[in-house]
């Protein structure tokens, strides 16, 4: 009875309610409806993917801190408040760079030094971003550190900077420089020879300026002509390298040129080239998990955006590139003491927050010279600071340090040796 019944209802719906038939445009759209689910569902899972890819290629090897500030989690959005990043270039030879450099590399021996120090700072809002360079030959007393293998290395009265990597590690490295700045650094990140050539070639290169009569430096192979060169791969690595070709020939030139390098670098990140070209970014962050090793704390993609979102608007007039102030070392003509007097100032700049105003030259050891602002000059970012507001007070800075800003243009002022 109840199929018979059953029978009957499904023949009354079929005779006076017929189901409609779906029209081709309802169809369509259901059509595109799942394909857009897929198209998002794909796109969280590759996203899932590349997010888990890079925390395990980034946590492979990172390094603990000793003594470092505490901090908070890495969470989506600007890192609340000021930070200090330590990163340092070692000398050490990759696949690419041994093959390129041969004898160079050989003759290391498996000694790497940090001959690139950079102590970079940014402010709390509003945000503006110090880096200072530590030169190769400064001479520094080290605190007692631990090594990689749980050793301890003795505290020092005096050692060139360079050599603390390669007796004690990343670690020790930033402590030495936060006893020297007294700036504590919760992230510090290594780079090596073959990382400076990738990500210079993963945005396309960086268009430098050579001045003066052009270089031309046979330690690191070099002979340029004057004028605007875009370099990349082992050019970039060159250029960065060379010493005897920029200036009085000392490693305070060699970082003058460093800076203008940087500069122009960060130019070239910040602009549309880059930001806007999806598939140059991942390639990138894919560039910087590959070739960096990060400390604890930094080694987590998220930690990268959220450092990132901090100077994302930054206007190029406060991003400063400071050299720390030096003397010539009484016990060795080919090395440098601190300046501390002339230091104060950058640290007391740091302290209030404010941006710098530079009184010294772009260089004291002539490694660049200073040119008007080309026509190329990449656009300033925006800022959320109306443009009716009066300027904010800036910290000034001993005219005995030099640096040049992010706005500046400086050419290396090139010599032929």
């Amino acid at each position: 009875m109840a199929r018979r019944t059953a029978d009957r209802d499904r023949s009354t719906l079929a005779r006076h309610a017929p189901l409609p038939t779906p029209g081709p445009t309802k169809g369509l759209l259901q059509i595109i409806g799942v394909a857009l689910g897929v198209v998002l569902v794909s796109a969280i899972a590759v996203g899932a993917f590349v997010m888990a890819d890079y925390l395990n290629r980034f946590n492979d090897g990172a390094v603990s801190l000793e003594d470092a500030p505490d901090v908070e989690p890495p969470a989506i959005g600007a890192y609340p408040g000021e930070f200090s990043v330590l990163l340092i270039g070692t000398d050490e030879c990759g696949e690419v760079s041994t093959g390129l450099l041969g004898e160079r590399c050989s003759e290391a021996d498996g000694s790497v030094l940090n001959d690139v120090n950079l102590l970079v700072h940014v402010s709390a809002e509003p945000r503006n971003v110090t880096v200072i360079s530590l030169p190769r030959d400064l001479m520094i007393p080290t605190p007692e550190c631990t090594t990689p293998e749980g050793t301890i290395a003795s505290a020092t009265s005096k050692t060139q900077i360079n050599s603390v990597f390669q007796r004690a590690g990343l670690s020790c490295v930033a402590k030495s420089v936060t006893d020297l700045t007294g700036v504590d650094i919760p992230f510090a990140a290594k780079i090596d020879f073959d990382g400076v050539m990738d990500i210079t070639d993963a945005i396309g290169g960086v268009e430098v300026c050579i001045g003066g009569d052009g270089i031309r430096d046979e330690k690191t192979d070099i002979d340029w002509a004057a004028g605007a060169r875009t370099v990349s791969g082992y050019e970039a690595l060159q250029f960065i390298r060379t010493r005897n070709g920029v200036g009085d020939g000392s490693d305070m030139a060699r970082v003058s040129n460093q800076q203008q390098y940087m500069s122009r670098l960060v130019k070239k990140i910040m602009s549309d080239e880059v930001l806007a070209d999806p598939a140059k970014v991942l390639k990138l962050a894919n560039t910087v998990v590959d070739n960096i090793d990060p400390s604890d704390e930094l080694a987590n993609p998220i930690r990268l955006a959220q450092l990132a979102l901090s100077v994302k608007s930054v206007p190029f007039s406060d991003f400063v590139f400071l050299q720390y102030p030096v003397l010539p070392d009484p016990e060795d003509e080919n090395r440098v003491v601190p300046d501390y007097a002339a230091a104060a100032s950058i640290w007391d700049a740091l302290d209030s927050g404010q941006s710098i105003e530079l009184t010294g030259d772009v260089t004291n050891n002539g490694g660049v010279e200073l040119v008007d602002p080309s026509p190329s000059t990449p656009a300033v970012p925006a800022t959320d600071t109306p443009p009716s507001a009066s300027p904010a007070p800036r910290a000034t800075l001993d005219p005995n340090v030099s640096g040049q800003t992010a706005a500046q243009e400086t050419c290396a002022n090139g010599q032929q040796r």
